[in-house]
């Protein structure tokens, strides 16, 4: 969408749009985005990146900023307007265990000055508060997932999981379930980044949803001649992600070479759990990490993800991706044909999918692979998003009108 003279986001398409009265669609003349947090720039900043190209003048909201000046993307490099969390010392360190000041944070943003309010949302960002007259769409990538279905694994992986104070943290989740309920009825239109989250929406908040895959930029990941002897894994460090158990997979087969790239809280334990076929490289820049998916014989995904970036980022690459057959992998990755499932996050399961792999690996066209990655380009999140921001708007501006 292009800048509007007074404020931000119209486009030429919209400018041709009309009420059912005849009038031309009145655009939205202020626009905010509310983000949960800023600490790092992984999957979900990248897509607020590409809304925000959208509306290029639009406000930013977030609980927390802590990512530094020399990181920033440009889109960033403008004030982001914080809640009172921000103002605590030492933030950075435990913001994770305030979830239960979140949702108060989160009313505390005021937004009662715009016209179109698009929440970006894992967590709580969908919380904030608007009013009748404002349009407010979420881009939801999952309902709160360590209040619903993960909540015990996230009482299992705090410091006081095993302790007579769980019975706090369950509460305090049992109360978060609530608001997150309440807060679902203040969503004008949710949209989903993939149709396993769509199922998620309507299962917990009973809504329907739009899907719009997230955007993967494709162009940065061109193809490469594969021919590598070693099998890939990349990520974050972090339980979720379950890398620890892919290089435990690997221990079992020595005869097979990983390599996993990637930094966080788990890098140590994997030191421990490498064998001598397991290189451990840690961060590395992006160059290096492209270099290793365009050679690689596979790429591993063990994660179960609301979409999963980084798999279809190898696919671009005409990289094969063998993954976990649940959440956003059974719509990025076909089985067979751009790469093999598995369906338990066990050792076992991994081992077993690198044997039917191997069984079948010159069966894997890398062209074919690639093709199906570009499903997921930009253009065409630039595209849909476009397209449904501007039929909700049209919509929204006639039933303000008493059209319709």
């Amino acid at each position: 969408m292009e800048p509007h003279a007074n404020g931000a986001g119209s486009t030429s398409a919209s400018d041709a749009t009309a009420t059912a009265v005849g009038q031309p669609v009145r655009q939205p003349k202020r626009v905010a985005f509310v983000h949960e947090w800023f600490t790092h720039f992984a999957g979900s900043e990248k897509v607020l990146e590409a809304m925000h190209e959208h509306f290029p003048d639009a406000d930013i909201f977030a609980l927390i900023d802590i990512i530094p000046e020399a990181d920033r993307p440009p889109f960033l490099r403008r004030k982001v307007r914080t809640s009172f969390l921000q103002n605590i010392p030492f933030i950075e360190k435990f913001y994770r265990l305030l979830l239960p000041l979140m949702p108060l944070a989160v009313e505390q943003l005021d937004l009662s000055g715009y016209d179109l309010v698009i929440s970006n949302s894992h967590a709580v960002a969908k919380g904030v508060i608007t009013g009748p007259d404002q349009l407010h769409i979420c881009m939801c990538y999952t309902p709160m997932r360590y209040a619903w279905d993960l909540q015990e694994q996230y009482i299992k992986n705090s410091r006081i999981g095993r302790s007579p104070l769980q019975w706090l943290i369950r509460w305090q989740l049992h109360k978060i379930r609530l608001w997150d309920m309440r807060t679902a009825n203040g969503v004008d239109h949710f949209i989903a980044v993939s149709k396993y989250i769509g199922r998620r929406i309507k299962k917990v908040y009973r809504r329907d949803s739009d899907v719009i895959h997230c955007t993967v930029d494709v162009e940065k990941f061109p193809p490469g001649p594969g021919g590598g002897d070693f099998y890939l894994a990349a990520s974050r460090v972090v339980p979720y992600k379950k890398i620890q158990l892919i290089v435990e997979a690997f221990a079992k087969m020595p005869d097979k070479k990983l390599v996993v790239i990637g930094s966080g809280p788990g890098l140590p334990g994997l030191h421990k759990a490498a064998g001598p076929n397991v290189a451990i490289m840690g961060f590395q820049p992006d160059e290096v990490l492209l270099a290793h998916m365009q050679t690689a014989k596979a790429f591993i995904f063990a994660a179960e993800e609301d979409f999963g970036i980084i798999p279809v980022e190898a696919e671009a690459c005409g990289c094969p991706v063998i993954a976990y057959a649940k959440g956003g992998s059974t719509e990025t990755v076909i089985d067979g044909v751009t790469g093999v499932h598995f369906h338990e996050q066990t050792t076992e399961a991994i081992c077993a999918a690198v044997e039917a792999f191997e069984e079948m690996s010159d069966g894997f066209d890398r062209d074919v692979i690639r093709a199906h990655a570009m499903k997921f380009s930009g253009q065409r999140f630039h595209d849909e998003f476009r397209a449904l921001i501007q039929d909700r708007w049209s919509k929204h501006v006639a039933e303000l009108a008493g059209v319709g």
